[in-house]
């Protein structure tokens, strides 16, 4: 439990709380579709896997190629966006980004060969890697630190939404028209996007980049990466991340080709571990800002509650390959992954707890560039399994069975790891003298 009434590094009391400014819960939601439309790109490919394989006449490996190109320049953009934003408002960097994806979908919707398929998707995952880590940070400019968990959740929640929404609209053209008419439809949705951004979309009033650039005192990257905070974020969402690119990726393929079920019946079954991941996720959220509320201290109410949904994911999903029938697998694979929701919720407002905000764009971003490297690996990985496996299925469930081992491992790790309240009190000690003495230098009384 924290201690009340003590004065924290701004000078207010620890249980006095800043106002939400008018519009923050408007942009929120704008930030919220920017993560529905970049969901719906991601898992396109995935969706169409099985049309896109047997046009293309690719092989598992091939495919596992494909679905990694996407993460080929995610993490490097995430990285050289995050410190653009911590000089740049962050209106311009997202409008940006969402015309680049709107670009890259277009040159789909023709005849296409798998290199200009590859090199799109490589484009688009430039465009896409910095999405959720300046989306944070932008909204984290219109919440203090106590208020930020639920709107994180419902920032995560586009995910989840991105494919819910997407995947009955998309395997409906799929099925009734093409798959490059679905990659046309994301182009025109991200275009719709943009134009709403353009109308609707304000930089938050909580924070002045250029004023705390001059008067926020620094803490040196080198100490921010190598916290044990920070090392754990990036692990424990490593391991829900190789989970989550598998998603992306090869659930639809293991419905359709591992349990035999339907184009048509795959894009329904394909939704439910999001189903449950959205629930999870806003649970999270809620449920650790009322802990906030009662005094639980950011590391139980942060760190811990991310983790262990972690460790229990892991080992629910390695029950896959110890029993029988299509219905329970998928039941194990959908709760399984969808556990992995709760560390999304909880790492990005850890990190901003104890990371200045002058300094936060470049942090959130580079945690990101870092554990979405999963990204690249986990979708190769499953496909090599699969192309070297003697049983189509047995391949599968050995690639999700490693997933498994990620997860828990990761999931300890981060448990171990995660303390941001202690965190910040080590990386700021000395701060607020350092913060006086700078503000008034250039305070003109």
């Amino acid at each position: 439990m924290s201690a009340q009434g003590t004065p924290d590094v701004a000078g207010r009391p620890a249980g006095e709380t800043k106002a939400t400014p008018k519009g923050a819960w408007t942009v929120t939601f704008l930030l919220f579709l920017f993560m529905v439309v970049n969901f719906a790109d991601k898992i396109v490919v995935g969706l169409a896997g099985v049309p896109i394989m047997t046009d293309l006449k690719l092989d598992a490996e091939q495919f596992g190629l494909l679905g990694s190109s996407f993460f080929f320049l995610f993490s490097i953009s995430a990285i050289v966006v995050g410190f653009i934003v911590n000089k740049v408002p962050t209106r311009w960097v997202l409008l940006t980004l969402a015309v680049i994806w709107a670009l890259a979908q277009f040159p789909m919707v023709g005849t296409v060969s798998f290199t200009t398929l590859l090199i799109c998707r490589i484009v688009l995952g430039a465009g896409e890697g910095p999405a959720f880590s300046v989306a944070a940070h932008a909204i984290y400019k219109w919440f203090p630190d106590e208020k930020r968990t639920l709107p994180t959740a419902i920032l995560s929640q586009g995910s989840a939404f991105g494919v819910i929404l997407a995947v009955p609209a998309l395997n409906w053209v799929i099925v009734n028209h093409s798959w490059h008419y679905a990659f046309g439809a994301l182009g025109v949705v991200g275009l719709l996007w943009v134009c709403a951004w353009l109308t609707f979309g304000k930089e938050g009033p909580l924070e002045d980049t250029q004023v705390l650039a001059v008067t926020e005192p620094k803490i040196p990257y080198v100490q921010l990466l190598t916290s044990r905070t920070f090392l754990g974020c990036v692990i424990a969402t490593f391991g829900a991340y190789w989970a989550l690119s598998l998603g992306l990726t090869w659930f639809t393929p293991f419905i359709v080709k591992g349990l035999g079920f339907s184009q048509s019946q795959a894009g329904y079954v394909s939704i439910l571990p999001w189903v449950f991941g959205a629930t999870v996720v806003i649970l999270t959220g809620w449920v650790s800002q009322v802990m906030m509320a009662r005094g639980y201290t950011t590391r139980i109410s942060r760190g811990v509650l991310g983790s262990v949904p972690l460790i229990i994911g892991g080992l629910i999903l390695a029950m896959m390959a110890h029993v029988q029938g299509a219905g329970l697998q998928i039941a194990l694979l959908v709760v399984g992954s969808g556990l992995c929701g709760a560390i999304y919720v909880v790492c990005p407002p850890m990190l901003g707890e104890f990371t200045p905000a002058s300094q936060r764009g470049a942090v959130i971003a580079i945690y990101g560039a870092l554990y979405t490297l999963s990204g690249i690996i986990a979708p190769n990985v499953m496909g090599t399994v699969i192309q070297r496996a003697g049983n189509m299925v047995d391949g599968y469930l050995t690639g999700f069975t490693i997933n498994a081992v990620v997860m828990v491992g990761s999931g300890v790790i981060g448990l171990m790891l995660l303390w941001p309240n202690t965190e910040k009190a080590r990386l700021t000690r000395g701060a607020a003298p350092q913060a006086a003495a700078l503000k008034g230098a250039v305070s003109p009384t």
